[in-house]
């Protein structure tokens, strides 16, 4: 298939065009698009997904617009191609115009799913994130402040369990195995299940006896195919088809004594729940918030609240393990910065007046929750020379704190409340611990600093200075007045983005690329329904301006 190329030449006696011209207001997402489409989505910048022979594609600047639509209301494909064949406002952001003027009336819903396709296996699957993210730069809607954060996005398949996920995956392994290998599979298959339904095998299921017995033959039937396959030269269909039932076996699964196999009584760290989209994982926003899926991580430019970066990670992932990779523009900039120019970290906490001698609105700032706030991350920003507001978790207990004891990390030792000195064994990690066994069993203070019966233990982290530094920090009333006032946006940001009306948290795809690919979509989409409301426009001379 070639490339298609969108008529540039408007029709100035299109109706259709002039009434949304009229009725639509300036800062309204369609009339942004019917601005800047040409210059957003050029269809020249799709060239790279499309050959040179064939027949010509619907212009990539109107799919490009639809998608971007597409996102911001929740529409499905279906639906998506009908709002642009029957909505004016979709057709004048598109511009297409009229029917009897327009070269593209309709299309298939199928021309997203390819043009989806083709972007995802091109070398810039996230293009109209990236694009929007360079409008907003250009129109100096990107400072050097970022807040971050996580959201749950739900799986799109069901969660398994045991059973189904041990017979889905021996289903699958059947499935791609060839017929030599297929009817070697089957003779090993000793449970009497033939393995063609997904649905659950006919027993009485208040019977333990008999969902042991469920249980212990298809753990038997999984581990025979497991045995057939070794040492076997396997396709990669049948190798990952055969990893996720040693995986989905393995995770589960408990074997007695006598040999039965039994369902543990555990979770695996890792474990997959359901084989359909083995990518999803079990996860927790707080304590009580538990889901099923993935997480959205984001950071934002909390003056004009536009995404600067997006992240899609397991449900499991903490949200300090995709940190780094958020605010990757700005350790960028510190690295290209000399090292005469930078703030460093350390310098900053050690002064009475943190903003003295530096320009507030130029420093980088990055904001985060206590899932932010850990060691290496502080460490990390105090490097780059950039200002950590990320919270950090004070001690918390009845009995004295960490807080009470005197943390002395040049001579390495540590002293309790009542004036004991002890030093601090250190791991190879970096990390120690400080023990006062000894001196608790004396001491009067005893019931004051822990009920362990072994006596009280300090533990020190691998980057303690780094978290003091921070403590110290977020004690501040002028860091807290900023914290209070900062992070919070972020939080209306994604209550933006997980509206129900832009299809809510509920994945639209399986699979962590797919899932990340449209949470960038998301992301972009919201990004130019923002640089509209904000009234950012090109300008004659190539570049972007914020029109006051």
């Amino acid at each position: 298939m070639s490339l298609g190329i969108a008529d540039s030449q408007s029709n100035f006696f299109d109706d259709m065009a002039q009434f949304c011209e009229k009725t639509l207001p300036k800062d309204s997402i369609y009339a942004f698009l019917h601005d800047e489409r040409n210059r957003l989505f050029p269809d020249e910048a799709f060239a790279d997904l499309f050959s040179g022979r064939g027949r010509q594609s619907v212009p990539p600047s109107v799919i490009a617009t639809v998608m971007v639509l597409q996102r911001l209301e929740g529409c499905s494909d279906r639906e998506a191609t009908e709002r642009y064949a029957f909505d004016a406002r979709w057709r004048y952001a598109a511009g297409v115009g009229s029917y009897d003027v327009s070269a593209w009336p309709v299309f298939s819903h199928t021309v997203l799913v390819d043009f989806r396709e083709r972007l995802r296996r091109s070398d810039k699957p996230d293009r109209v994130f990236e694009i929007s993210l360079q409008a907003a730069r250009a129109a100096g809607l990107v400072g050097r402040k970022r807040v971050l954060d996580s959201t749950p996005l739900y799986d799109a398949v069901a969660t398994m369990d045991t059973i189904t996920l041990i017979r889905s995956a021996i289903r699958n392994l059947l499935k791609v195995a060839d017929r030599s290998l297929r009817d070697s599979l089957v003779r090993v298959l000793t449970s009497g299940d033939d393995y063609a339904s997904s649905a659950k095998p006919t027993i009485d299921w208040d019977d333990r006896d008999a969902q042991a017995e469920l249980i212990d033959s298809r753990a038997k039937d999984a581990y025979a195919c497991l045995v057939v396959l070794e040492a076997k030269e396997l396709t990669p269909e049948v190798n990952q088809a055969a990893h996720l039932l040693a995986t989905v076996v393995g995770q589960d699964l408990e074997q007695d004594d006598d040999g039965s196999f039994h369902i543990a009584r555990r979770v695996a760290k890792d474990r997959i729940i359901s084989t359909v989209d083995p990518e999803a994982r079990h996860g927790h926003k707080t304590t009580h918030h538990k889901f099923d899926g993935y997480k959205g991580h984001i950071a934002i430019d909390p003056d004009s609240e536009i995404i600067t970066s997006t992240i899609v990670t397991p449900g499991n992932a903490g949200d300090a393990s995709a940190a780094q990779d958020l605010i990757g523009d700005l350790l960028e900039d510190q690295g290209s910065v000399g090292s005469d120019d930078l703030i460093v970290g350390a310098d900053l906490a050690n002064r009475s007046d943190p903003t003295e001698d530096v320009d507030e609105i130029d420093r980088p700032t990055v904001y985060g929750d206590n899932a932010y706030g850990t060691g290496s991350f502080h460490d990390r920003l105090e490097q780059a020379g950039i200002d950590s507001r990320c919270k950090t978790q004070d001690p918390v207990g009845e009995l004295f704190t960490k807080e009470r004891f005197d943390i002395n990390l040049t001579d390495d030792t540590v002293t309790c409340p009542a004036g004991v000195r002890v030093s601090i064994n250190r791991n190879r990690h970096g990390g120690g611990v400080a023990k006062f066994v000894e001196a608790c069993t004396p001491c009067q203070m005893r019931d004051q600093c822990t009920s362990a019966t072994q006596g009280r233990t300090i533990s020190i982290n691998s980057h303690e200075a780094a978290l003091t530094r921070a403590r110290n920090r977020q004690r501040d009333p002028v860091w807290r007045d900023d914290y209070r006032a900062t992070r919070p946006k972020v939080e209306r940001k994604f209550a933006h983005l997980m509206r129900r009306k832009h299809g809510g948290r509920r994945a639209r795809v399986r699979g962590l690329l797919r899932v990340g690919n449209d949470f960038s979509l998301l992301a972009g989409a919201a990004n130019l329904a923002r640089m509209a409301k904000l009234q950012a426009r090109s300008n004659p001379c190539g570049g972007w301006e914020v029109v006051m």
